[in-house]
């Protein structure tokens, strides 16, 4: 840490944490994450290195995974197989995301097929950047586009719901604070747990360990309760921040000459899930602004804790982006195999 890396991490977070109290004076929805991705990013396009150790952005991702869990309660369970149908249409609206989108890229930029594919992909960025490392498409265009993706998605898909009027959740989670022994058993199983599945390469895996240990541990009834909400404000602060740190070493031409291409891109994937939410929401009777962030082509991090700030049903959520990324680490391979 003498390197830089401790002053670096500082000012990530003190920018982060600026940008969240910032948009959360003014009443932006999703406020801390959205405003700690735009300020961080905004530094990281000046050309500001920002950096975030691996440790503490998965702590902010624990976080916001337990904060998720407390969500569970074992009434959900049985609603789970409900789900079905709205899961279905999920997988149509991803795939159907990502052959628009591809077409876009190719047809209305002339990317070629594999880097259009990969940049395509919403929500697997360690897949799509694996994938263009080992020499499948452009790493650099996949890169920044992926993140783009993410951050036009978490800052616009809550502005979006608030100029649509769509109302925000009413979620009957637990509204009492864990104790500290509960907060710190719980975290503490969830780390261990989640450091076990990120070994063997699960996605997502601080944020999928830390809700199913919370889900097991409220469903079960040994805890009851949310973390505190100064905590669950600081696991927004980094989860937002982590957007911003990816833009580092970008050089701004770049992100400029693929700007529009992000949106473009980015704006038919927006729709896509919004048509489909739409339907889904009135197959299901499932809440329309619920069903669209459950259905929204970000990142299953940045998208969870939107769920989660707005007040919606975390389990259905979480569950659907879960679901997504594992439907998209089989889809993009064969696709890839495919048009190979």
């Amino acid at each position: 840490m003498f390197d830089g890396s401790l002053q670096r991490t500082a000012l990530t977070l003190a920018v982060g944490t600026t940008g969240a109290f910032a948009l959360t004076f003014v009443g932006f929805p999703a406020a801390p994450l959205v405003g700690a991705a735009l300020a961080t990013s905004a530094l990281a396009w000046s050309g500001v290195k920002l950096y975030l150790p691996n440790r503490l952005r998965d702590v902010g991702f624990l976080i916001i995974g337990s904060s998720l869990g407390s969500g569970f309660r074992s009434e959900l369970l049985g609603q789970i197989g409900g789900w079905a149908l709205s899961l279905i249409l999920l997988c149509l609206s991803i795939f159907a995301t990502v052959v628009a989108s591809r077409a876009i890229l190719m047809r209305g930029f002339a990317k070629d097929r594999e880097t259009a594919l990969l940049a395509s992909s919403p929500g697997t960025l360690s897949l799509a950047l694996s994938m263009a490392v080992s020499g499948r498409g452009d790493a650099t265009t996949v890169l920044i586009l992926q993140c783009m993706r993410l951050l036009i998605l978490s800052a616009v898909l809550p502005l979006g719901m608030l100029l649509l009027g769509v109302e925000a959740g009413t979620a009957t989670g637990p509204t009492e604070t864990l104790g500290l022994v509960a907060l710190l058993g719980m975290l503490a199983v969830g780390g261990a747990f989640s450091w076990g599945i990120a070994r063997r390469g699960f996605p997502a895996a601080y944020l999928l360990g830390g809700m199913i240990v919370s889900a097991v541990a409220h469903v079960t009834g040994i805890v009851h309760g949310l973390p505190p909400a100064e905590l669950i404000f600081a696991g927004f602060c980094v989860t937002g921040s982590v957007m911003g740190v990816r833009f580092t070493g970008i050089r701004p031409a770049d992100i400029l000459r693929l700007f529009t291409a992000s949106a473009a891109s980015v704006g038919a994937a927006a729709l896509i899930s919004m048509g489909f939410a739409g339907v889904a929401s009135a197959l299901t009777g499932l809440p329309f602004g619920q069903v669209w962030v459950a259905y929204s082509p970000g990142g299953v991090e940045a998208m969870a804790a939107i769920g989660l700030a707005l007040d919606f049903d975390g389990a259905y959520v979480a569950v659907h982006h879960l679901c997504r990324i594992g439907f998209l680490m089989a889809l993009i391979p064969w696709m890839a195999r495919r048009q190979g």
